[in-house]
């Protein structure tokens, strides 16, 4: 008996302490009040003080949602939505990490590995991100600002892993694409693609391209590996391919000599000396244009690849600076997964992005041409 009345008497003591501690509160809320009401006539926006304190002494209990333990699913499920295998994502997380890893005191931040497989995920499939949000467990903003900071990461890397005319020795190259069709000479083929992307607000017109919606037009050049050994993406989709490759530094270092081979490329560029374009009416030349089409056809299955891989290519709801940039990165990460032997998604049927346009060919680069033919076909 004696136990239960000091449980009591305890109970009413605690109760007595809230009950003035709230009773303080209140006052305290009651004066500012008075003072709030007094000056509410001379401010824009008054402020509720009771309001404020009432949610500082009910502040709710932070919920953590459970995260993922991407690595302990298998290689299948992992690419299927991550595009990469267990060990790829390791090696990834490996070359990034001091790149995205994320700084903080808080005891539930991200880790770099699972900053990198939310990017991975929105690459892949190109959803909105609050539904790679709900199946990460993670907030919108924390999806954004991960993507972001992945991207920053990888277009650091990119003349690590997009080189020109590849990390493989010339000759090499050469031999490659050699045993496809018998054409000499070739470190590469060039092509432009369109990604789709929202109607920006600044310069809108700009980037409507000639089939009418709002693109980012890409230059790829690629081996015969499929590895793209150039990328440019900064271009807006009105933008011809022929400009593309005229303004971009590879093609001063072909007209000064700094390469030693040939690109091919359709009708959309002009023939130049290292830049090979088919014949527009072949008669004798047939097997030339034969040998071309097929060897050319390296760069068109490579942005099919690309684009079947990282599915966020089909459209880009982001300003184009932000579209750019996520191309590169889907760029580097394609190198990466083609050099680590990473099975690519079947593939869409080719829809090349032909130019209708045909630039003048100059009188040198038909000469050149005329020669290849000549001598090989």
């Amino acid at each position: 008996m004696a136990t239960y009345s000091v449980k009591l008497i305890c109970s009413l003591a605690g109760f007595l302490q809230l009950t003035l501690s709230f009773s303080s509160s209140l006052a305290e809320a009651c004066r500012l009040k008075e003072v709030s009401d007094m000056a509410c006539p001379f401010l824009e926006e008054p402020v509720d003080i009771e309001a404020q304190i009432l949610r500082r002494n009910l502040r709710r209990e932070r919920v953590i949602r459970p995260r993922l333990d991407v690595l302990s699913f298998p290689d299948d499920h992992l690419f299927e939505r991550y595009r990469f295998s267990a060990q790829s994502i390791i090696h990834l997380n490996n070359i990034l990490s001091p790149h995205i890893v994320h700084m903080t005191h808080r005891g539930h931040g991200l880790s770099s590995e699972q900053i990198l497989c939310v990017a991975l995920r929105f690459f892949a499939n190109g959803s909105f991100l609050y539904n790679i949000g709900d199946s990460e467990h993670i907030s919108k903003a924390t999806i954004c600002w991960a993507v972001r900071n992945v991207t920053l990461g990888l277009k650091r890397l990119l003349y690590t892993f997009v080189v020109f005319p590849s990390h493989r020795p010339t000759r090499l190259i050469k031999e490659l694409f050699h045993r496809i069709a018998g054409f000499p000479g070739v470190i590469g083929c060039i092509d432009g693609t369109h990604i789709p992307i929202a109607a920006p607000s600044v310069n809108e017109g700009d980037y409507v391209n000639r089939k009418s919606f709002h693109s980012i037009n890409v230059q790829i050049i690629c081996d015969a590996a499929h590895i793209i050994s150039n990328v440019e993406a900064k271009w807006p989709g009105s933008v011809h391919d022929s400009r593309m490759f005229h303004e971009c530094t590879l093609s001063a270092r072909f007209a000064h000599g700094e390469s030693n081979g040939y690109l091919l490329g359709d009708r959309g560029y002009p023939c130049q000396p290292y830049l090979l374009t088919p014949y527009p009416d072949p008669g004798p030349q047939q097997h030339y244009n034969l040998a071309h089409c097929r060897t050319r056809a390296r760069v068109e299955m490579t942005i099919g690849m690309l684009k079947a891989r990282f599915q966020c290519l089909r459209r880009l709801r982001v300003t184009p600076d932000r579209a750019c940039d996520i191309i590169v990165a889907c760029a580097i990460l394609h190198n990466i997964a083609t050099i680590r032997g990473e099975q690519c998604p079947t593939q869409p049927v080719n829809d090349p992005d032909n130019d209708p346009d045909h630039p003048t060919d100059a009188r040198d680069g038909r000469a050149v041409r005329d020669t290849i033919c000549y001598l090989h076909f």
